[in-house]
């Protein structure tokens, strides 16, 4: 959610490498049914997503506890990406096990699991987006960590999903405000894009990631961190059920400076009353402990 203090979701410059030459053909229930086409890749057929992916060999076991707070924060994901499409004009696909956004040539496709169980129309359908689209980068985000998606082509990455239960938290350190007008979301995009980075919206477009339509968006909330004046650090914030950050972002020439610390700091004060979810990069993961955050889940984004 990387080159900020965290990463989120939600939108890290994963790229999908590799051709997308792969055809369906039917197969049995609950098995994606991948076949090598001539694009040079070495693709098993066919791939039993009954199986776990492959998981970090740090990776934290899954408690029966935690099912719920992950639904949550996936639900909140879920939230994030319609608000992004439906002020972007891409087109979203909504099905009881997934959602998907087909963005353009930058934004690409992305592919959200809203469930532990797809169904297997479920993952024949995503089959064919991920088989199917051309038009840039592809990410699946499996928050779950259930569905095996090897033979697709597409590479995993491990990141944990984090909760946090309402509890104080000490006042901000440096200038934190909220953002309500399109000049200063401009700049909130730029910090985020430049310096997240969001690697597959560089070079710059004003408006391209966080279009001005988000200000007017129920539960859509930007933050500003300022260093004698000068912005430092960024993140986005929605609220459904429960509270999502997002895109935490602290400048290169800002970091080692408490900039990310007093950015959480005024999220959580902002957020008072409401449990807070997240996905954390290996970098960040120490400062979320730091602040009472806890695993409830290994997501893993195939791209």
């Amino acid at each position: 959610m990387v080159a900020g203090e965290a990463v989120t979701v939600h939108e890290a410059g994963l790229v999908r490498s590799g051709g997308r030459g792969s055809a369906l053909r039917e197969r049995p229930p609950r098995r994606l049914p991948w076949r090598h086409e001539p694009d040079h890749r070495t693709i098993p057929s066919p791939v039993d997503v009954t199986a776990a992916p492959p998981t970090a060999p740090d990776a934290e076991p899954r408690l029966a506890g935690d099912a719920a707070e992950l639904r949550l924060a996936t639900g909140n994901a879920a939230a994030l990406w319609t608000a992004l499409a439906e002020t972007r004009r891409h087109p979203v696909t909504r099905r009881p096990g997934f959602l998907a956004v087909r963005g353009d040539d930058r934004a690409g496709l992305r592919v959200l699991l809203r469930t532990p169980e797809p169904t297997a129309d479920d993952l024949v359908e995503i089959a064919a987006l991920v088989r199917e689209w051309t038009e840039g980068p592809v990410t699946v985000e499996d928050p779950f960590g259930g569905a095996d998606l090897t033979g697709s082509g597409l590479t995993p990455r491990n990141l944990p999903v984090m909760i946090r239960p309402p509890a104080p938290v000490p006042a901000p350190s440096l200038r934190v405000t909220p953002v309500d007008d399109p000049e200063r979301l401009a700049t909130v995009e730029r910090v985020v894009v430049s310096g997240f980075p969001l690697s597959r919206l560089q070079p710059y477009r004003p408006g391209e990631a966080f279009p001005a339509a988000l200000l007017d968006r129920p539960g859509v909330r930007f933050l500003l961190a300022e260093v004698d004046g000068v912005p430092a650090g960024a993140c986005l914030t929605v609220r459904a059920e429960v509270a999502g950050l997002y895109w935490m972002t602290t400048l290169p020439e800002h970091r080692s400076r408490g900039v990310g610390r007093a950015l959480l700091h005024a999220v959580l004060a902002e957020l008072a009353g409401s449990p807070v979810t997240l996905t954390a990069s290996r970098a960040g993961r120490p400062l979320y402990d730091s602040l009472g955050f806890r695993p409830v889940g290994r997501a893993t984004w195939w791209s």
